[in-house]
């Protein structure tokens, strides 16, 4: 015979089961969940081995247009930029560092493809000019201002005679006189 109790046992361990098998489905779906958006997130990059338009960016910021003057690679639209935009590609996809794919550039057109000369021989002027002036041009404000400010040697100020508030001087009070006289006269 079934008793209340022993209903209240089975129910119990039934709902303990239910709970087993619940974790472990909630488990299984988070973990399929995961791979689902890895294998999403691993499609839109194209996977390992693949250039992005932005890897190709990064370096062609760094080289300048062989036909427009003071046009970097990477927003020129002529096709010789189109075509240096491809061999980056290509060259890319082969696994050339960033810095190799620039010593190509470099050795087949000059150092004229740099966007940023390097920081040596004659070109070091490219760098100290600028620097030199702005120092130069600093030191140049700093005189100035200082002579505007007024930082001179002052004469000493001359202490003023006390005066008590309801005394005038005599010498004044005796020249406020002799002009009244003189203007009645």
């Amino acid at each position: 015979m079934d008793t209340g109790r022993e209903r209240l046992r089975n129910a119990r361990f039934f709902l303990l089961a239910g709970s087993h098998w619940l974790h472990l489905a909630l488990l299984l779906t988070a973990l399929l969940a995961i791979f689902l958006l890895v294998s999403v997130a691993s499609a839109q990059t194209g996977g390992p081995g693949t250039v992005t338009p932005n890897d190709v960016n990064r370096v062609a910021r760094q080289l300048y247009c062989p036909v427009c003057p003071n046009t970097p690679l990477d927003v020129c639209e002529t096709q010789a930029c189109k075509d240096w935009r491809e061999l980056i590609r290509q060259k890319l996809a082969a696994g050339a560092s960033d810095q190799q794919i620039i010593d190509y550039f470099v050795a087949q057109y000059g150092q004229r493809v740099l966007a940023q000369p390097p920081a040596r021989g004659f070109n070091l002027l490219v760098w100290i000019i600028p620097l030199a002036a702005l120092i130069a041009g600093a030191a140049a404000l700093f005189v100035v201002l200082h002579a505007w400010s007024g930082h001179r040697a002052r004469p000493a100020a001359v202490p003023a005679p006390e005066v008590k508030p309801n005394e005038l001087p005599a010498d004044y009070v005796a020249r406020v006189e002799r002009e009244l006289q003189a203007r009645r006269k």
